[in-house]
């Protein structure tokens, strides 16, 4: 089967996913927050960034790579951390962890995934991140970072812009709760899903695994308000310096949006800004991440990462030609991987890698050096 024949777009991945999964776990996946102003933000906003082509370089040897922390990496791109991915997908976590190794590429797993950092050892290769949302406990905080490390995590990135719970109303109109409860409402839809259904059925209903052997008791909470808020804390600027103090390795910040505030993160020792607005899934009156990314990269010299919206090779360039050096994907990765299975991950590299060789050509580039340049 020609997988670029058929699905040689991710929205031809997005449409078959939807196909795939049970209503409430497309909800899950799919939504942001309030009326979603943000994430069609994103979208818009990515659209308005247009390049001026240039002609007559002859052929091209197109060189894809990137480096970050010293690191070359096959594209400049990473699978962002998405939370309950195992819902989304049988053993999402350890899918994607093993496509991302197997392409060179860096896979970053939540606190709120449901594999534990010891689950995904033998998946995740030399490139894996941990995405810690902050424990108030110090005992859990040390716990939690001391079993990352063990596990051959060698990147942490915090997540700031998580203070509360979002209401993401989508989810809640759907049902689902967190951990998740099949009601016979939700039954039904499962029901219509036979691929989703004879995967989980295999391994049970997924549940925060970390976070339930810190709060094993906590249960029946929405699907915004789960266990992991009750033992986590809205972080401050003592917070990023105790983790700097006891993280040995590169430690990067998720959830800047403000030039002050990235300036400030370089002083206190980061490694790296990532720039997010949560793909719209926290605050809906937040601009896109691709129209502060100018500002923040005046502001600091550390690599800035970013999220929230990509979806295509010319994406990417879009985000190098404004000041990212990597651009990181959640929605897509698990797009790919509801829709195809474990072929899915590879396949959107594969769909990534064509579109950034061919927009590259038309720029008349042959690396992504000069993007800024020939902007609108």
């Amino acid at each position: 089967m020609d997988l670029h024949a058929q699905y040689p777009a991710l929205s031809d991945l997005r449409h078959r996913a939807k196909k795939r999964i049970p209503k409430f776990v497309w909800e899950y996946l799919d939504s942001a927050t309030g009326e979603e102003r943000t994430k069609a933000c994103n979208r818009a906003a990515l659209d308005s960034v247009l390049f001026k082509p240039s002609i007559l370089h002859g052929e091209l040897d197109v060189d894809l790579s990137a480096s970050l922390f010293g690191q070359r990496f096959a594209l400049p791109v990473g699978v962002a951390p998405v939370g309950m991915s195992g819902l989304i997908w049988p053993h999402a976590e350890q899918k994607l962890a093993a496509a991302a190794a197997k392409a060179n590429i860096p896979y970053c797993l939540s606190t709120v995934a449901t594999q534990t950092p010891e689950d995904m050892a033998p998946h995740i290769g030399e490139h894996a991140w941990f995405q810690l949302y902050p424990p108030r406990d110090e005992d859990i905080r040390k716990d939690v970072l001391k079993r990352a490390k063990s596990a051959g995590f060698s990147t942490l990135v915090l997540t700031v812009d998580v203070p509360v719970a979002s209401r993401r109303e989508r989810q809640v109109r759907s049902g689902l709760t967190t951990p998740p409860k099949l009601t016979p409402r939700l039954l039904a839809q499962v029901a219509m899903r036979p691929h989703w259904a004879a995967g989980i059925a295999r391994i049970g209903m997924p549940r925060m695994r970390l976070i339930d052997q810190y709060a094993s008791n906590m249960t029946g909470m929405s699907s915004t308000a789960h266990a992991g808020y009750l033992l986590r804390t809205s972080p401050d600027w003592d917070y990023v310096s105790w983790l700097r103090d006891n993280w040995q390795g590169n430690f990067v910040v998720k959830g800047v949006m403000r030039s002050a505030d990235a300036a400030r993160l370089q002083k206190h020792g980061v490694d790296a800004i990532w720039v997010s607005n949560h793909a719209g899934r926290q605050f809906d009156a937040a601009p896109a991440t691709i129209d502060v990314l100018p500002e923040i990269r005046a502001a600091c010299d550390l690599p800035i990462i970013v999220d929230s919206g990509f979806e295509t090779g010319l994406d990417i360039l879009r985000a190098r030609a404004m000041g990212a050096d990597f651009v990181f994907l959640g929605r897509g990765f698990h797009y790919a991987l509801a829709a195809l299975g474990a072929k899915g991950p590879a396949h959107l590299l594969e769909i990534l890698a064509k579109d950034l060789e061919a927009n590259l050509g038309q720029l008349g580039l042959h690396t992504y050096d000069g993007l800024a340049d020939i902007l609108l």
